[in-house]
């Protein structure tokens, strides 16, 4: 896979646009003068998360004993789970509503709104099948991350501007893409695993 197909996929699949709602939602009930300060908290958060399973991913898989195809099939499921969930939206949003109280920590918005299964399957997947290309996933994870988070702390500007029905569509959209990217991820562990 090259870099921008890498950062494209880790973008898509991070979903920023699609996660406004659910963003804003969690953070209703917290002053708005401490929002921006949390966003950029999580933000963080699920950024390191991401870089240890983008360098310690195959440390895992053999600590775990699981192999690459295992991961692909793996993720490739959640992944189309999340985006069936994405086209078909059902009650609470793509990730479910707790019902839960007060200020945010890592759960839900650095995980798994942000730092999600698939993403970090991904992650894991790049690492294991380019180890010697750490520097082009690097690169890639920086570039959707940045992206998402610009996003993310645009979310009221931009939830003004495009509206409810507007996020709704554009995550419809991704949900779509991100179908195929899951169909693909299954096929390649199934080649792989039948190879």
């Amino acid at each position: 896979m090259e870099t921008f197909a890498a950062a494209v996929t880790l973008f898509l699949i991070m979903d920023p646009l699609g996660n406004i709602p659910i963003f804003l939602s969690v953070l209703s009930g917290v002053v708005p003068e401490r929002r921006r300060r949390i966003l950029i908290r999580e933000l963080l958060i699920a950024l390191g998360i991401m870089l240890l399973f983008l360098f310690t991913g195959p440390t895992i898989l053999t600590a775990l004993g699981l192999s690459r195809e295992a991961i692909s099939i793996g993720g490739g499921l959640v992944l189309m789970i999340i985006a069936i969930r994405m086209i078909f939206p059902s009650r609470g949003g793509v990730m479910g509503d707790d019902g839960s109280e007060g200020e945010p920590l890592i759960v839900p918005l650095a995980m798994p709104l942000i730092a999600g299964p698939s993403v970090l399957a991904t992650l894991v997947l790049l690492a294991e099948t380019g180890p010697d290309r750490s520097g082009d996933w690097l690169i890639a994870l920086m570039g959707a991350w940045t992206l998402s988070a610009a996003i993310l702390l645009l979310s009221q500007k931009l939830y003004k501007l495009l509206g409810a029905r507007g996020l709704k569509a554009i995550e419809r959209l991704m949900g779509m893409i991100l179908v195929t990217i899951s169909v693909q991820m299954l096929l390649d562990g199934f080649k792989s695993y039948l190879a």
